[in-house]
């Protein structure tokens, strides 16, 4: 994690030693703001389910084995998890076989907040009884749990021993910021803007590119890693329109009044232009074609589902009516996913003073932002022939 201060500069640490959503359980935090992540993984949970009963049941005398990528640090991953788990002893058993032992890899960048996640996993199943006795336990989990520091963009397991691999809201973080959106000499330098939703035609293209380089790599390191009959679940944020700049609901999210708050910054002289230019937000949210191209292009895996799914809003408030609760809402949202990055950029005090003036603009706009602002997901299923 980067040191502490006001003048902390970062420009050139890699963004997989320092990308995470923002840990602990304070206020901010991503695991008190993942409830709208929540309620959409709960809405997709049929389609997991689908995805599912396509998986090839193996020996039981051979470990079933399910890995969360992009797990984060709150409670969605083990609800998800547990999901999985539950339905695959399920088809075992409608069967008529033995299930056999499950094991859990949640898997994230290193600098996740793995210990709070680790606090929320509820204690393991007595193994020293019947594997019945194991499954029936109640307030238990059924698997044996570990973490897997890495970015899955890369190799993380072994050759063909992962039967599941499910992720969610995590795909559209891209590897890095394309150094040309970076670089002044660039026709894609981004002056002026810390995301690409309104930006420029060569800015859109370089994110589009980093997008599909990413997830190309991160499908050659899956078909390695997957046993024959697998299968794997992804949910990425995605948009609707043809145009790269038009970024849907993470444009509102981090091109309103995110921006608008860098931009108050500047203008008061707390931040330079260029302190502002050199932020921006490694987030993609890709089109059906876009992401079709990738698999395709791959041909490891067949796709039995791929579609746009409506997600809705990413504001849980119990106050709609209620401005400043908004405006709150919608800082912290935005803070639990980026807080660690600004942070980094620019300082504790001066995120401190950022994210203030985004929950001041978001709560004059409360309204217009909870009937605009919805998420649509890019839903993926694909098996391993």
């Amino acid at each position: 994690m980067a040191p502490k201060g006001d003048n902390v500069v970062v420009s050139n640490m890699k963004l997989e030693r320092l990308l995470s959503m923002k840990g602990g359980k304070g206020e901010a935090s991503y695991a008190n703001n993942s409830q709208a992540q929540a309620l959409h993984a709960r809405s997709m949970l049929h389609l997991i389910e689908e995805t599912l009963d396509g998986v090839q049941l193996n020996s039981s005398e051979v470990p079933f084995v399910v890995v969360d990528l992009g797990c984060s640090c709150g409670s969605n991953t083990i609800y998800i998890v547990d999901v999985i788990i539950k339905h695959m002893i399920k088809r075992y058993e409608a069967l008529g076989y033995e299930p056999p032992e499950f094991s859990a890899f949640f898997s994230d960048l290193p600098s996740n907040d793995f210990n709070t996640l680790f606090q929320l996993l509820p204690p393991q199943a007595n193994y020293g009884g019947s594997m019945e006795e194991c499954l029936a336990a109640d307030s238990h989990r059924s698997y044996f749990a570990a973490g897997v520091p890495g970015s899955f963009y890369r190799r993380l397991f072994p050759a063909r021993s992962i039967d599941v691999f499910h992720s969610a809201f995590s795909l559209h973080w891209l590897s890095q910021v394309p150094d040309s959106v970076l670089d002044k000499r660039s026709k894609a330098y981004n002056k002026g803007r810390v995301f690409i939703h309104g930006a420029g035609e060569n800015t859109a293209n370089a994110y589009r590119k980093q997008f599909q380089t990413d997830l190309a790599g991160f499908l050659a390191s899956r078909s390695q890693e997957m046993k024959r009959g697998g299968s794997m679940f992804l949910v990425c944020l995605g948009r609707t329109s043809v145009e790269p700049t038009d970024q849907g609901g993470a444009g509102l999210l981090f091109g309103t009044h995110f921006q608008d708050a860098w931009d108050d910054l500047v203008q008061e002289g707390l931040i330079s232009n260029e302190k502002r230019d050199n932020f921006n937000i490694p987030v993609y949210a890709p089109s059906l074609q876009d992401f079709r191209e990738v698999v395709e292009a791959d041909g490891s895996f067949a796709i039995n589902k791929l579609e746009v799914f409506k997600g809705g809003s990413p504001l849980v408030v119990s106050r709609p009516d209620d401005a400043v609760e908004v405006g709150r809402a919608l800082a912290n949202s935005c803070r639990s996913v980026s807080g660690v990055l600004v942070d980094a950029h620019i300082g504790d005090r001066l995120s401190e003073e950022l994210f203030l003036r985004v929950e001041r603009r978001a709560a004059s706009h409360a309204k217009d932002l909870l009937e605009q602002l919805q998420f649509f997901h890019i839903v993926a299923s694909l098996s391993f022939a």
